[in-house]
């Protein structure tokens, strides 16, 4: 049975899961910490800042606005990432100007990922504060690179104020990124899920010298409090702010490292729905036949529902650059995660990507470019495309994968409890 019922929606019940105790003491953001504990840092000093809508403090002011108010810090100039600055753009964003503070705007994803020594002309002290998601191929870490380079380069301070990994600092899985690959989704050497925060990743990426021409910043990072690895974002007492138009929830973030790999596919993410990456699926799949296959690896920590969904171009007052398969009803899959801490997203992604390939070997297609600069490497792609295993898939990555653990725990900044 290829069709479920023609342009129904099933809707699958959260699986968002409640922490595992109750937070007896909120984490404290980098930012926090800042203005109540080292805003000597800042005396004197022009500062720039690179942010979005995340960078809030937990009571709701943002950065910008604090620093903009505050009569001891001389704020010049703002950048913003992919999304921009206010987090609501699904395509590249233009330089402006702020419309509360009126302090010009830089954009770094657009014509210009780096900032040039114009942009930092009246810069003494960079500063990034913005959320991760714990997956390498989310540019925010790309932008925190570009910008550390630029900072290098031209003798400016550069701080990063800290953010919890929201997927936890302890979960690290997938294959190292090659060199040749090398690209704005995959800027340095490390897995697809990293298991680090902000501040470890600026501090390893400066002190391995993989900056470009072996430069290196002058790096300060403003680590967190109550903060321990194995913390799930909402066990940190912080609110939720979707960090991107299509990463709506905790349990988006969750998945993400498993089904973005569908964007150098011709199968739809999820895009143009509520579930962007909870939700895969195309308008010649079998739901049925994708899900008892899927479920039939007994993956650890999901389950495979059968769903059908017509994706749009507006989401809750969201414009999504034009989704797969606008205006079509899509069969797939609905991914419900059962135990979360047991769930191995990037392994599962091998998984649904070779189950696709070889159910719908007339259908399916990678999208070569793009599939392998999201994995880094050309390696998985062709091995899906040999028929070899998963399992096999997956175990040609961890010689260089258990190089890159004695590499990481050298710049883990926080304590499993």
């Amino acid at each position: 049975m290829k069709k479920l019922l023609p342009l129904i929606v099933f809707f699958i019940i959260s699986c968002e899961q409640p922490p595992r105790e109750s937070v007896t003491e909120n984490v404290k953001i980098g930012a926090e910490l800042l203005i109540e504990k080292h805003l000597d840092i800042l005396r004197d000093k022009r500062v720039g800042v690179i942010t979005n809508h995340t960078g809030l403090l937990p009571d709701g002011r943002h950065i910008v606005d604090i620093f903009h108010e505050h009569e001891s810090i001389n704020l010049t100039v703002l950048f913003g990432p992919e999304h921009g600055i206010r987090g609501d753009a699904d395509r590249p964003v233009e330089h402006g100007k702020d419309p509360t503070t009126g302090l010009p705007v830089y954009s770094l994803y657009g014509d210009t990922r780096k900032p040039t020594a114009e942009m930092l002309e009246h810069v003494d002290v960079l500063i990034f504060d913005i959320q991760d998601v714990g997956a390498r191929f989310y540019t925010y870490i790309s932008t925190m690179n570009n910008a550390m380079e630029a900072a290098a380069e031209l003798g400016k301070e550069f701080i990063v104020l800290d953010r919890p990994n929201p997927i936890t600092g302890t979960y690290v899985d997938g294959n190292i990124l090659e060199e040749e690959h090398r690209s704005f989704v995959g800027i340095q050497p490390i897995p697809v899920a990293h298991g680090m925060t902000v501040g470890e990743l600026a501090t390893m990426f400066n002190d391995e010298r993989w900056l470009e021409n072996d430069v290196r910043a002058d790096l300060r990072v403003v680590q967190m409090e109550n903060y321990s690895r194995t913390m799930w974002y909402d066990e940190t007492g912080l609110p939720w702010i979707k960090p991107s138009p299509n990463m709506l929830t905790l349990n988006t973030a969750i998945v993400y490292p498993a089904t973005c790999f569908l964007e150098g596919t011709n199968v739809s993410e999820g895009r143009g729905t509520g579930h962007p990456f909870e939700w895969f699926g195309a308008p010649w799949i079998d739901a049925e036949i994708l899900v008892h296959t899927l479920n039939g690896y007994e993956l650890p920590g999901v389950i495979f529902d059968p769903v059908s969904y017509l994706p749009v171009d507006i989401v809750d007052g969201i414009q999504i650059h034009p989704p797969k398969f606008m205006g079509e009803t899509c069969y797939g899959a609905a991914m419900r995660i059962t135990d979360r801490d047991a769930f191995q997203s990037v392994r599962t992604g091998v998984y649904i990507l070779y189950t696709l390939r070889w159910i719908y070997r007339d259908e399916f297609e990678f999208r070569d470019n793009r599939m392998d600069r999201l994995w880094g490497s050309d390696r998985i792609r062709l091995s899906i495309e040999e028929g070899n295993d998963p399992a096999e898939i997956i175990g040609e990555w961890q010689e260089e994968f258990d190089k890159f653990l004695s590499i990481r725990e050298k710049y883990l900044l926080y304590n499993l409890y």
